[in-house]
């Protein structure tokens, strides 16, 4: 009978032991191939070994990533979820908790690393151009500028070079409606085989002001009031008076192109004077613009409440449903350039970032296209981590002396820097998509793979040498240390010029909206006289419609 009993408990025991090897091994084989099978379905490249990974008291099959990529997309493609480190996760809905009611225990890691990447998702909003959109595509020269400049990427007619383009309001927050009537901005990185050109512009041709210094007030001014949080247009009146300079920046923000009707339907402009340089060295003055090949359309005022009431992302929908649809977005880019000897043939000052150039006297010259075929593939990374700087330029384009564009080859810069980290360069939306090498190593944020003994120059034991000398602006300055305004402000004949190139009923418009802002509670008498006379100074009709209308007395 014992005997009986015992041979009954071992044989239970061999069919447990059995059933459990069995169980194990079939569990071994099945997560094995199902892993194999999706590994090798996506991006199996970016894999070089298997390895077996112990978790706890059961052993899952993992493939070993190269250490030489980034993070390929396909090693976020496990079939269970896990922890940024890479740990099985069993419960995502769940506390770590003593007893069914708590209290949460510290040590649940996972519950932290969950809430703490919750919490710093977001990056410090940009301190202008919050509210914007990306999408990708290429720029295709047309015609041969050769003789211009040794730009590689502008060499020979179709000659294309990949590009993303970022468009965005200027003054609002990042969830601000898309139809604020503000300036919008035109930013494109093009990624060429010799390092990333940044044409950083706007679709205004000028700006409000003239010198880098007073860049933060300009936008401190134009930024919500610091204690109530709302934008207040006697803020912005009250240091504009200060700044005549401003007129013909107002000319378009509060004309009928103030408020485009989406992105597809507006111009862009380089807004500064840039500098062309030949291979022999010669110099030109340029400046950029886009012309929409669909024409420029806008929303009047009553138009803009409607649409911004019913979808505050208008234009970023309209924009991704265009190229969604294969109806691609395309911009011509057309040049002005200038012989540097001539600056001084004109009224004003060419180099002055509140003026335009007259197209009659220095031409539109066609150069090729922008086309935007593909929409972005995640929004933080390739819109919010998007970062542009007017100081990255390429052999054969060069700054000139405008002094807002040379306080923004530094401010563009640290602000990402501030923003996104000392390496934002190496985010792959940012990075060059050309071969590079320097010493810059380490900081926040580094995730470059860098294996090399040498980081620093000269070094006999690293080949790298410098690069062949290309050429750049040739100038002598001569001068002393100042602090001026230019000498030919000329700050009204422009303004006045546009008011009168159009039509009455647009001229009415744009006087209406002056009249509205100018009627501001908070708007003192002598502020209110002084606007008055600077746009009396640009068109004598036109100080008098809004003196008549506010009923204040022009001054001139």
């Amino acid at each position: 009978m014992y005997f009986h009993f015992y041979y009954f408990i071992f044989f239970n025991f061999i069919v447990c032991e059995f059933v459990r090897i069995v169980t194990k091994v079939l569990f071994y084989i099945n997560t094995r191939y199902s892993l194999y099978i999706h590994y090798t379905r996506s991006h199996h490249s970016h894999y070089t070994k298997t390895s077996n990974v112990i978790f706890g008291d059961h052993q899952s099959f993992f493939i070993t990533m190269d250490p030489y990529k980034y993070r390929p997309s396909s090693a976020y493609n496990a079939p269970f979820y896990t922890t940024n480190g890479g740990a099985p996760v069993s419960n995502n809905i769940s506390s770590l908790t003593i007893g069914e009611r708590g209290p949460v225990l510290l040590e649940d890691y996972h519950l932290i690393e969950k809430v703490a990447n919750f919490t710093r998702e977001r990056i410090p909003e940009r301190v202008v151009h919050a509210r914007g959109i990306s999408a990708k595509g290429f720029f295709e020269v047309t015609h041969d500028i050769s003789n211009l400049t040794c730009a590689d990427f502008l060499r020979a007619p179709g000659v294309q070079t990949p590009v993303i383009v970022r468009f965005s309001t200027v003054v609002h927050e990042r969830a601000s409606p898309e139809t604020m009537r503000d300036i919008r901005g035109f930013a494109v990185k093009f990624y060429t085989r010799e390092g990333n050109f940044d044409l950083v512009g706007n679709n205004t041709p000028v700006f409000f002001i003239r010198d880098g210094i007073q860049f933060p007030d300009v936008v401190h001014a134009l930024k919500p009031n610091p204690k109530t949080n709302i934008q207040e247009y006697w803020r912005i009146l009250d240091y504009m008076s200060h700044l005549p300079e401003s007129l013909l920046t107002w000319c378009w923000m509060f004309d009928d192109v103030g408020i485009p009707q989406d992105y597809r339907h507006m111009e862009g402009f380089g807004v500064h004077t840039y500098t062309l340089v030949s291979k022999s060295g010669k110099v030109l003055f340029v400046k950029f613009h886009w012309k929409p090949t669909c024409g420029i359309k806008n929303l009047t005022d009553e138009e803009a409440k409607v649409v911004g009431g019913a979808n505050h992302s208008h234009a970023t929908k309209d924009l991704h449903d265009a190229i969604a649809s294969g109806n691609y977005p395309e911009w011509k880019l057309f040049i002005q350039t200038m012989d540097p000897a001539d600056e001084d043939k004109f009224d004003f000052d060419p180099l002055d970032v509140t003026k335009i150039w007259p197209e009659d006297i220095l031409p539109l010259q066609p150069v090729g296209r922008l086309v935007l075929n593909r929409t972005i593939d995640n929004f933080f990374n390739e819109t919010e981590q998007l970062a542009f700087n007017p100081g990255l330029v390429v052999p054969g384009i060069y700054y000139s002396d405008d002094k807002l564009l040379q306080c923004r080859i530094f401010a563009y810069g640290d602000t990402q820097r501030h923003r996104l980290g000392p390496n934002y360069l190496q985010l792959p939306v940012n990075a060059p998509k050309c071969a590079h090498h320097n010493n810059h190593h380490e900081g926040f944020m580094n995730f470059m793979h860098r294996d090399e003994e040498i980081n620093y120059y000269p070094s006999k034991f690293d080949p790298v040498r410098c690069a062949e000398k290309v050429p750049i602006p040739n100038k002598s300055y001569t001068g002393i240390r100042t602090k001026c305004i230019i000498k030919k402000e000329n700050n009204f004949k422009q303004p006045g010029d546009r008011y009168r190139s159009w039509a009455p009923d647009r001229q009415d418009r744009f006087v209406k909206r002056w009249v509205e802002i100018l009627s501001e509670p908070r708007l003192t008498h002598e502020i209110r006289s002084i606007w008055i006379s600077y746009w009396s100074q640009a068109d004598r009709s036109l100080g008098q419609k809004l003196a008549s209308r506010l009923n204040v007395r022009p001054s001139i």
